[in-house]
């Protein structure tokens, strides 16, 4: 028995024939489509009648978007500028946990005011906009997800800063100035189909405030609406101006505007920006549907474990090196085989959840961020390695400790503890630091949420953002199970059976 396919062929007869192995293997599968199709997370899109679903406007590229703001404007017909001077930028922040309920002085760091250029009035339509901002100094954005840094700073009455918006044909360049002379461009941005005549003028919004808190040993989160008002000047051209707000005020303080001869005072909520997911954002991503990846692996931890040890317990392990001597080839193929194992029973589970959970979700009032097909492929194929990998690694340790116990135990503390603490325990700063250097960073195979830089949020793992990229988190698991596996065969061949 000392061809490679009859050890794989003889590994594969041992796992599938103990009841408890194949059954725990199928399990794993089962807790991920069990947990993942439960009705637990409620909401209310959609649960009240016509007009109670969740819609969020499409901005040009077709990404989903926030577009609210107050916006003093009129029209422009073909290429022009317009220049403002902006000489202060005030706020209002939500309260903090144990103060009284309300709003405190504040700007968000993300609070923008300043001038925009806008395909009309419509929610979604495409614009360029300069603006100074809470904490992030002057920018330029447009379309959304487009954003360009100025120089930074803030801006006050002592220390104003003049903006400057012009159009040429589907072309809009932004400038900045210290002192209204001398000016520096700030960048441009191809806005194609732009019409001839568009919306131009001022504007002013705050999105959303979150901010983690770590407190009596559990970590969690609070925001609410905030404001900006803004006070402009040296308005260039002047002419009849309007003042309104674009997009659904639901939940949002209402804006306005105040002119007393050449000065504007603007206030506005809201965000021009990608909409996002988590304590700053709405909805859920289809990550949430596979909340049972975490029991599946506890599963696939004891069968691998057992895999191993307990040829070492019954003292067969004496068996299978009698019949094949190259202790490197036995190791292989057990780990081949409990890995393929774990590795269907990951793709068939997270198939399921990942196709019907979003219908469970949505059908409870829970908006899902839309994912495209090759994301939801990769959460798929993700889960499916996770847990492959996982079943790797809790292998190699068994083959290093040889006792069922201590093997689960160990593999336990080392790939789901740290997860365990990172979701519930640790600040934030903690818990990206684990799930940059243990084995639980291989869970941000399964992000879906995108992070905008220009966007608030705290953006944390139990929002659904990790810190690694998605594939790199799982290379950090097969590191480990890498070295965990090769230390285990200088054991396994140093060692008596």
């Amino acid at each position: 028995m000392s061809g490679l396919g009859q050890l794989l062929r003889a590994e594969w007869t041992k796992l599938r024939t103990v009841p408890g192995w194949i059954g725990g293997v199928l399990a794993a599968a089962a807790v991920i489509v069990g947990i993942g199709l439960l009705p637990g997370m409620k909401g209310s899109c959609g649960q009240h009648g016509p007009g109670s679903e969740c819609v969020l406007p499409v901005g040009p590229d077709g990404e989903l978007v926030s577009d609210h703001f107050f916006f003093v404007h009129r029209p422009l017909a073909g290429d022009g500028t317009i220049t403002v001077r902006v000489t202060a930028l005030t706020g209002l922040l939500p309260a903090r946990p144990g103060e009284p309920a309300g709003t405190r002085p504040g700007v968000a760091p993300w609070a923008k005011a300043g001038l925009i250029v806008k395909d009309g009035t419509r929610v979604g339509s495409a614009y360029a906009a300069v603006m100074v901002t809470g904490s992030h100094g002057v920018r330029m954005q447009d379309d959304y997800t487009h954003d360009i840094a100025g120089s930074p700073g803030p801006v006050s009455a002592s220390a104003p800063r003049w903006l400057r918006l012009t159009r040429s044909g589907d072309t809009v360049t932004a400038a900045e100035s210290d002192d209204g002379t001398a000016w520096t461009t700030v960048g441009s941005a191809h806005l194609p189909g732009l019409p001839s005549i568009v919306q131009v003028g001022l504007f002013a919004t705050s999105p959303q405030y979150a901010e983690t808190i770590h407190e009596s040993g559990m970590s969690g989160s609070y925001g609410g609406p905030t404001q900006v008002t803004a006070v402009f000047d040296h308005v260039t051209p002047d002419g009849a101006w309007t003042g309104e707000a674009v997009g659904d005020a639901s939940g949002v303080p209402a804006g306005n505007v105040e002119r007393a001869g050449g000065r504007f005072t603007v206030t506005g909520s809201g965000d021009i920006a990608p909409a996002v997911t988590g304590a700053a954002g709405i909805g859920t991503t289809v990550t949430q549907t596979l909340v049972g990846t975490f029991v599946g692996l506890i599963a696939v931890i004891v069968v691998a474990a057992l895999f191993i040890t307990a040829e070492y317990r019954r003292g067969l392990i004496r068996t299978t090196l009698a019949a094949t001597p190259q202790r490197g080839r036995v190791l292989a193929a057990k780990a081949v085989v409990v890995g393929s194992a774990a590795f269907a029973a990951g793709l068939a589970g997270a198939a399921v959840v990942v196709t019907l959970g979003q219908r469970v979700l949505r059908g409870n009032g829970v908006y899902v961020f839309p994912a495209t097909a090759l994301t939801e492929v990769r959460l798929v194929v993700g889960t499916a390695a996770l847990l492959a990998v996982t079943a790797v690694l809790a292998l190699a340790i068994g083959a290093v400790v040889r006792r069922s116990a201590a093997t689960v135990a160990a593999a336990l503390v080392v790939i789901v503890l740290p997860y365990l603490l990172a979701m519930t325990v640790l600040p934030t700063g903690a818990a990206q630091w684990l799930l940059r250097v243990t084995p639980a960073a291989a869970f941000a195979v399964q992000q879906s949420a995108l992070r905008y830089p220009q966007v608030s949020s705290p953006y944390t793992p139990t929002d659904g953002y990790f810190p690694l990229a998605p594939w790199a988190g799982l290379a950090v698991l097969g590191t480990w199970a890498a070295l965990a596996l090769g230390l285990a065969l200088v054991q396994f061949r140093g060692r008596d059976a």
